[in-house]
């Protein structure tokens, strides 16, 4: 996933999240929709974005690019994750 998930500083993360979901309405039923959130230093950003993407929870380009945080000293990454309404992920191409 990209940036056009991370809001702007005009939206809310609940706009974005509605943007993102498609249209049709018995996709969306079907799907559970989680978003996750890492803030930290940027190393410590990094590192569990690596972390995750070893243990096979998500790829690393799957998370928005770094984004400041509240705190001036820290950053943030987005990661929106779509499941089957039994708790299954949708399966990715190529795999």
């Amino acid at each position: 996933m990209s940036q056009e998930f991370v809001p702007d500083d005009n939206k809310s993360v609940s706009e974005a999240l509605e943007e993102a979901r498609p249209n049709d309405d018995s996709a969306v039923c079907e799907q559970e929709v989680v978003l996750l959130t890492v803030v930290g230093s940027p190393k410590g950003v990094r590192e569990t974005i690596l972390t995750l993407y070893r243990l096979g929870f998500a790829e690393v380009g799957d998370w928005s690019p770094v984004q400041r945080a509240a705190n001036p000293k820290q950053v943030m990454s987005v990661l929106i994750r779509r499941s089957r309404a039994n708790g299954t992920p949708p399966r990715k191409s190529g795999r």
